[in-house]
């Protein structure tokens, strides 16, 4: 099983069941948010530069709880790498790349 949507730039970015199973065994409140999470790559509110060429899409969820997807786009396509809640934003403009208008 692996699903995809397309991410900003154009890239399918996939998220296979071994990927998901990792993710939900170390952040185990993201159970219940795979959609959400794979919305959040097709949908986000913000693009920012992550570490090691890997990109984070940020959704907000609430008004104090944002959505974090680290993904990596290839040529042709891309994977989801981690995903997780965070109440702490610190976004620095220089590492935005897209941002929702």
């Amino acid at each position: 099983m692996a699903d995809t949507v397309k991410s900003k730039n154009g890239i399918l970015i996939r998220l296979t069941e071994e990927r998901w199973f990792h993710i939900i065994e170390n952040h185990d409140d993201l159970a219940g948010y795979y959609e959400d999470v794979l919305g959040t790559v097709e949908e986000p509110d913000y693009i920012i530069e992550a570490h090691r060429g890997a990109l984070a899409a940020v959704k907000r969820i609430s008004k104090d709880k944002f959505l974090v997807v680290i993904y990596k786009e290839c040529r042709e396509d891309g994977f989801i790498i981690t995903a997780y809640f965070t109440t702490k934003l610190n976004i620095n403009e220089e590492v935005v790349l897209w941002r929702k208008q």
